[in-house]
């Protein structure tokens, strides 16, 4: 689908604005791997862009809420990110403008530096879990009301909301809901204490690129902070990531005994998601992993 001219006419201000010139778009090329949303690398006189478009399912604050994720990632310094140019609306149309990163080879010290990096990254702390803003993860909201600590939060927040909204489209049954229920009580006692940590929030394989210098770039997060072991888990959970990855975290920042048995505990929410969105066959994986720990 080719982007409206009045949508090339904004972005086009935008750029003009970004690089103080005058900027024309020259033409447009579809990118595709994204389910939510379309994307396209903009080619002009002064060089390739990004942009991504929402069209009638457009959520409102849905990308000024992942222009925010990014810029908080950005000033972490820790990993490489697109700096986002502009956001808006037009017309139908909500749209994410960034620098465009090239592609590059990934090199030998690839994932030992995305393990250190993100460990350096988990090291930006605040006082509370959770964030100043709600976001969203996928096509659902994410709910950041800050908490003292983090079992509240991850029940409150991330747990009880999802597994409501599951219970009200008939995807659990009445006995996955009850052993929730009789998990919460225990949280507390099963993820060690830390302080909050800057996360990606959604750190799967599909959320990062190798840049030009065979660098890791971080795309499509789901900021917020919380208990750093969500961000390793997630990494996890569909495939995982090359085992030089987690010996150069461990290296730089130890995680605490017991984490590759916590995996599934921190699961539960992005299995909970995927409930929601998909249903089938992620229903069975998530009474799995939920049953290890009630």
């Amino acid at each position: 689908m080719a982007l409206s001219g009045s949508l090339i006419e904004r972005l086009a201000q935008h750029l003009s604005d970004h690089v103080g010139r005058p900027v024309d778009i020259e033409h447009e090329r579809p990118v595709g791997g994204g389910s939510i949303n379309d994307a396209y690398r903009l080619h002009t006189n002064e060089g390739t862009f990004f942009v991504k478009v929402n069209g009638h399912d457009a959520i409102p604050s849905f990308f000024e809420a992942e222009a925010d994720g990014l810029e908080r990632l950005r000033q972490a310094n820790t990993l490489r990110v697109p700096q986002v140019i502009a956001f808006g609306e037009d017309h139908d149309d909500g749209y994410l403008l960034m620098e465009h990163i090239p592609p590059g080879p990934r090199g030998p010290d690839f994932w030992a530096d995305f393990g250190r990096s993100l460990a350096q990254l988990h090291r930006v702390t605040q006082p509370h879990f959770g964030l100043v803003r709600p976001n969203y993860i996928g096509t659902l909201k994410q709910v950041n009301t800050p908490e003292d600590d983090w079992a509240t939060f991850f029940q409150l927040h991330r747990l009880e909301p999802l597994v409501k909204m599951a219970r009200d489209q008939r995807k659990l049954n009445d006995a996955i809901v009850l052993r929730f229920e009789r998990l919460y009580g225990r949280l507390g006692d099963l993820f060690p204490r830390e302080a909050p940590a800057l996360l990606h929030g959604d750190l799967w394989k599909g959320n990062f690129l190798v840049g030009p210098e065979g660098e890791p770039v971080l795309i499509d997060p789901a900021v917020h902070h919380g208990h750093r072991e969500m961000d390793i888990a997630m990494t996890k959970l569909f495939g995982g990531f090359d085992e030089a990855f987690y010996s150069a975290y461990n290296a730089a920042w130890p995680l605490e005994r017991g984490w590759i048995e916590r995996t599934d505990l921190c699961s539960l929410y992005p299995l909970l998601v995927h409930v929601n969105l998909f249903g089938g066959g992620y229903v069975a994986q998530l009474d799995t992993a939920l049953q290890r720990y009630v």
